[in-house]
């Protein structure tokens, strides 16, 4: 049985990160379970808390931070978000791949974490979806209808800083369609799967 994997997956907003995550999952049932990412921002219309997000009140988030439960933890656009150690170990531990869809700064303290945990180390894989255009990011986050212009906008712009540490991940998609895209990140991970026997 091959070794199980850590799949870090970072990308601007809107670079469609979301739905390729979810694709890999319902392709991989039985191999890959996401870890569900808890964050102090409020749901958006149909999500679900334990489903998409946990959804944490500010002060339960800033406790867990103190005692020491996050993986990582990041401040993104005025939120707190950040998966639970213990999530991702119990995946690993029942020998599947966990997927983590994070921001930037999250997978760069994951990769800081590795580099002093064996096991972390050898699971880790990170891919970055990278959309270069700068107008066809706002289209794909305006056609979303859930953010106001003023998200929009500095989302766009923090997609330029984002943009810059594409180089830091092993793997680059870039992002073109969405059927593409994720034969990209299939093929990633089967060649992934391949080399951890």
């Amino acid at each position: 049985m091959s070794r199980p994997l850590l799949i870090v997956v970072s990308g601007p907003a809107g670079s469609g990160k979301t739905t390729l995550c979810s694709r890999l999952t319902d392709a991989y049932p039985q191999a890959i379970r996401r870890v569900i990412t808890c964050t102090t921002r409020a749901p958006r219309p149909g999500e679900v808390d334990g489903v998409d997000y946990h959804f944490l009140a500010r002060a339960e988030f800033e406790k867990q931070i103190a005692a020491g439960v996050f993986l990582e933890h990041a401040t993104v656009h005025g939120n707190l978000y950040g998966p639970r150690a213990k999530d991702v170990a119990a995946h690993l531990d029942a020998g599947l791949d966990a997927l983590l869809n994070v921001d930037v700064q999250g997978a760069a303290t994951i990769r800081a974490q590795a580099a002093s945990n064996p096991r972390l180390a050898a699971a880790l894989v990170t891919v970055f979806v990278r959309v270069l255009d700068p107008v066809e990011l706002r289209r794909r986050l305006t056609g979303r209808g859930t953010d106001p212009v003023d998200e929009i906008d500095r989302r766009v712009q923090a997609a330029e800083w984002e943009l810059g540490h594409a180089g830091d991940y092993q793997h680059i998609i870039e992002s073109g369609t969405r059927e593409a895209d994720f034969a990209t990140l299939e093929g990633i991970y089967r060649g992934e799967k391949g080399r951890h026997p």
